[in-house]
């Protein structure tokens, strides 16, 4: 899959992964230390939001959700768009749910969650200040996204209408997975798994993320859902998070396959946020009181 990151993405192109957890404390040292990422501080209007850096680059976003105890938590895979309130419109008219938003997020942009009509969760963005990831396809930043459901084509159909996507089959004929497309260019995965599905999880976008060694990197975790083996994109894995979020690693052996687009300065992309120190160093401030496990 191209993992270019243009100066402006194309409308309905993945642009951002989102994890809202209960511990935002424990998802930061999890993550931290599996990909080595540092933070920053993100959007004031998300709470205690952070935006994941490697080298600088803006990868991935952690921050806590509503704080009710049986709420699952699993990572978020925003798409882009020119105008989300026209987007999450056509969610509802095509059969899909809006449950937040649209909302403004200060100058960084404005957001949208919905659901599919398979009821797989999704964010929409329309970007102001703040366009997506800097860096993708490299390792500790995202490889892939893809959309676990029951059929490809009859879920495809939504993606299609909402967003222009066009669904192109992928892979053997047995196997039910298909490629969303825009001008002929692959932007996400579609995988129908039929009665397979996860009755914990149903139907979700699942975010694989790219590391030079997938077995070496699942041994830091301590629950992983698939070993590590040799999938359809190369050596992959999936593993849970510390409440549970489940993730893919996907491994990239091509030394800098990952592309960048120069972010913005720090300031202006996490308008409202206390005007972090910068890309890259890490977050600090006060430490967050320790609350009980859930």
């Amino acid at each position: 899959m191209n993992t270019e990151v243009p100066s402006r993405r194309q409308p309905g192109t993945p642009c951002w992964a989102s994890l809202m957890a209960h511990r935002a404390d424990l998802a930061r040292d999890f993550y931290g230390a599996l990909f080595g990422w540092e933070f920053v501080p993100g959007p004031q209007q998300l709470g205690w939001y952070a935006l994941a850096v490697v080298g600088g680059l803006r990868v991935a976003g952690i921050g806590e959700g509503a704080p009710e105890a049986d709420r699952p938590v699993s990572w978020t895979t925003i798409l882009t768009v020119d105008d989300v309130d026209r987007a999450a419109e056509s969610v509802r008219e095509c059969g899909g749910t809006v449950g937040i938003g649209p909302l403004d997020i200060g100058e960084d942009g404005r957001l949208a969650v919905a659901v599919d009509p398979s009821g797989a969760v999704f964010g929409i963005w329309q970007s102001g200040a703040f366009g997506g990831a800097d860096l993708t396809g490299a390792p500790g930043s995202v490889a892939r996204s893809e959309l676990v459901t029951h059929d490809s084509a009859m879920v495809g159909k939504f993606y299609e209408m909402v967003f222009g996507f066009e669904l192109e089959r992928e892979g053997p004929g047995d196997d039910d997975r298909a490629v969303l497309t825009l001008d002929g260019r692959a932007v996400a995965g579609v995988h129908g798994v039929g009665p397979d599905l996860p009755r914990d999880r149903g139907a979700h976008w699942m975010t694989a993320f790219a590391v030079e060694d997938v077995p070496a990197a699942a041994r830091l975790a301590s629950r992983v859902l698939t070993p590590p083996h040799s999938g359809p994109h190369g050596p992959a894995a999936t593993l849970a998070g510390p409440e549970g979020a489940a993730f893919a690693l996907l491994a990239r052996v091509q030394p800098g396959l990952g592309r960048v687009t120069p972010p913005r300065p720090a300031a202006s992309s996490t308008a409202g946020a206390g005007r972090p120190r910068g890309p890259g160093r890490p977050l600090r401030g006060p430490r967050r009181r320790r609350r009980g496990r859930r």
